[in-house]
């Protein structure tokens, strides 16, 4: 259920309205609108309660939702979530790239494909420290190592870092490095997972789940926002289907159809979805078509001695190739590549006396 707020109510008005709720026994969460505020009530709601908020000072109406998804729909929230990070906005028309390795493997890699993916026009660096794999003799990641060695690339180039955080017990060592949490297919109903990066307060990059239908994707970015973390963006990354010829099959439908059930900004990553690079390009421009607020991109300097997903990543000189056409189209669909990130201001050195 949800409470809108009338728009000359009142900070106090709003204010008694969330006490009231709490009282009851539910949770409440505010949502600041450009017009007015809205209240959800989350919770086990019963019909009588619509009569009981509608009388109250400052309430325009409560609403029932139907949706099975509260916070993350549209009936909730009319607007389009805007997500910072950094000096980035994801979501509000222009376009975002991330890009970089499927997996931390050397610093002298990781700093070779961040300087390429910045100098070619990327916004933010991606790279997994921990890996899930479904193999237990495959890599899976360096841990705090390959953190510490993506938070140096970082420091170089001024990209912010996005990495996947696999264990509940993992998020508070992941989130002082990272600057967007990565749940991956995999963990996308690990639900103690997404209890924990809701509590952590940090931007949330939710991929779907490789069986999930939208709903239950939606649900699961429910998690995350119903403990106060409104920074989720969702991320396409193709699902399994009897085809074998690709990796996944990358479901282009999700991206408006998201669009029109969820106010949350959501990105396509084409280089799971395909499993090969030479497919890569053509799905970016599509999901580009279809109106995705961003695409995450695997780059690697030498994708043949990769640790991990070599198949999929860019060579720096292909990543390079494909943004000048993913610039071209986004301008044709009145979605700009978003400006590039600054480079980082050198610190002065000084000198010994």
């Amino acid at each position: 259920m949800i409470i809108v707020m009338k728009t000359e109510a009142t900070e106090s008005q709003v204010m008694a309205i969330q006490k009231h709720i709490r009282e009851l026994g539910f949770k409440d969460h505010l949502i600041r609108g450009v017009e007015r505020n809205v209240v959800a009530v989350l919770g086990a709601v019963y019909p009588e309660l619509l009569d009981e908020f509608s009388v109250l000072d400052g309430v325009d109406s409560a609403v029932r939702i139907s949706k099975p998804f509260k916070l993350a729909s549209r009936e909730v929230k009319e607007e389009d979530t805007i997500v910072k990070v950094g000096p980035l906005e994801i979501g509000n028309g222009r376009l975002v790239v991330m890009a970089g390795p499927c997996s931390v493997d050397t610093e002298e890699n990781v700093m070779v494909a961040a300087r390429a993916v910045k100098a070619a026009g990327a916004h933010m660096l991606r790279g997994g420290a921990f890996k899930p794999r479904t193999s237990p003799y495959a890599f899976r990641g360096h841990g705090e190592k390959g953190l510490k060695i993506l938070a140096a690339a970082r420091a170089e180039t001024g990209l912010p870092i996005v990495t996947e955080v696999m264990d509940a017990r993992d998020v508070d060592l992941v989130a002082r490095y990272a600057d967007v949490l990565q749940i991956g297919s995999r963990n996308m109903q690990n639900f103690s997972l997404l209890d924990e990066v809701g509590k952590a307060q940090k931007p949330v990059l939710l991929k779907r789940g490789m069986w999930a239908t939208i709903e239950e994707w939606l649900l699961a970015a429910e998690y995350i926002l119903s403990h106060g973390n409104r920074d989720v963006i969702l991320c396409e990354r193709g699902i399994r289907s009897h085809e074998t010829a690709t990796r996944f099959t990358f479901d282009i439908t999700a991206i408006p159809l998201v669009k029109r059930l969820s106010h949350l900004p959501i990105i396509a990553d084409p280089s799971h979805a395909t499993g090969k690079w030479y497919l890569v390009p053509p799905i970016a421009l599509a999901a580009v078509a279809a109106g995705v607020d961003g695409i995450i991109i695997e780059v690697h300097p030498n994708p043949d001695h990769a640790l991990s997903d070599g198949a999929q990543s860019l060579t720096p000189a292909n990543f390079e190739k494909l943004m000048g056409q993913v610039r071209t189209l986004a301008e044709a669909v009145g979605r700009p590549v978003a400006p590039p990130i600054e480079q980082p201001a050198k610190k002065a050195v000084k000198k010994a006396s």
